[in-house]
């Protein structure tokens, strides 16, 4: 099973004088020196929900400036926000600056507001996403590719600088639908997935049809990669565990309730807005969801508690974890945890 640290931070819980980005640096020269597989990066627009992120190139190539082994990734690129010859130009920028490090994980996209960058890409989210990774693999091969120019011509383009990797790692990102993981094995790229919108039993149905196109497009040998994203805390204690997690795990789906909540606990009915909601049902909800993320949807606790997580994640197919460890917690606190994260790994491994 491989290891990695995934940030998805609330901006609105961090301040510049604290130093917004200290925990991803920290916690990447952490990865790199105790054999983590990837620090994966998000896209994220116009919400302090993971708002310290809109680019995942930038911060990408700040983590490659400070590490020198482990995986550089972004989770997720919005890949119709953005121009096909665009992506692969700055994404080959951190290949260079990493010595070859890089990998991208591609998402059509899930908010109406996000696509004020791209408005007319809304509508047809999930073709362009399809399209652009096939433009996207084609540039990083090195093939010319023909775009409009300003007078509407057709330009054959070649980008610069030329990747260190001759392909480039590519996942797909998906809440859960089993038409995305069967679109990730048609593409034969991985997936990038988490127990929002699906349980395990769901979430083990999904890989078994997405390993089965994998095979009937790409042949037998064809495996993939399967990498879950999980709110992570490990300690000695697992009741000091939650004592830490608590109020700034709580404080975090605060920060996002529509989004997170009414995914998570599946007792509200369609078209609710739950921030309509009085104060006390939304605590309730809040209380619910925390209750969900710790027994059954995170990595919480000791080394044990983690491990037999993990090891029912390895028995319906999960190749990698990717913690996320950002979630409000002191960054002292969190850097401390992640030397029980290295143990953890190590005992699921040995």
């Amino acid at each position: 099973m491989d290891f990695s640290l995934f940030f998805f931070a609330d901006s609105a819980g961090s301040s510049a004088e604290a130093g917004r980005y200290r925990l991803l640096l920290d916690g990447a020269r952490f990865a790199d020196t105790h054999d983590f597989t990837a620090v994966w990066t998000p896209e994220r627009h116009f919400h302090s929900f993971g708002g310290l992120y809109p680019n995942p190139a930038v911060t990408g190539a700040a983590v490659a400036a400070v590490t020198e082994r482990v995986q550089i990734r972004a989770g997720s690129v919005v890949a119709p926000l953005h121009h096909p010859a665009r992506i692969a130009e700055e994404w080959s920028v951190v290949d260079n600056i990493s010595g070859g490090r890089v990998g991208v994980s591609f998402a059509s996209g899930w908010h109406a507001r996000d696509f004020a960058l791209r408005p007319e890409n809304y509508a047809d989210r999930k073709d362009a996403l399809l399209e652009t990774v096939e433009t996207v693999r084609r540039l990083w091969r090195g093939e010319q590719v023909d775009f409009p120019d300003g007078n509407g011509e057709k330009r054959a383009v070649r980008v610069f600088p030329p990747p260190v990797q001759p392909r480039l790692p590519v996942w797909i990102t998906s809440a859960g639908s089993p038409d995305t993981f069967r679109s990730a094995g048609r593409l034969g790229a991985g997936v990038l997935t988490h127990l929002l919108g699906q349980d395990v039993t769901a979430l083990a149905e999904n890989i078994a049809g997405y390993r089965q196109e994998l095979a009937e497009t790409h042949g037998d040998q064809a495996r993939g990669h399967v990498a879950l994203m999980l709110h992570t805390l490990i300690g000695t204690d697992r009741d000091q565990v939650r004592e830490q997690v608590q109020g700034p795990f709580t404080d975090y789906l605060r920060s996002s309730v529509d989004l997170i909540v009414k995914a998570a606990s599946g007792l509200l009915p369609p078209g609710l807005d739950v921030n309509r909601l009085p104060e006390r049902d939304k605590e309730f909800l809040l209380g619910h969801a925390f209750d969900r993320y710790f027994t059954g949807s995170g990595l919480f606790g000791t080394v044990e508690d983690g491990a037999r997580t993990v090891r029912a994640l390895q028995a319906i197919g999960v190749d990698e974890v990717a913690c996320l460890i950002d979630f409000g917690v002191p960054h002292d606190e969190v850097l401390k945890s992640l030397h029980h994260l290295a143990e953890l790994r190590e005992a699921v491994n040995s």
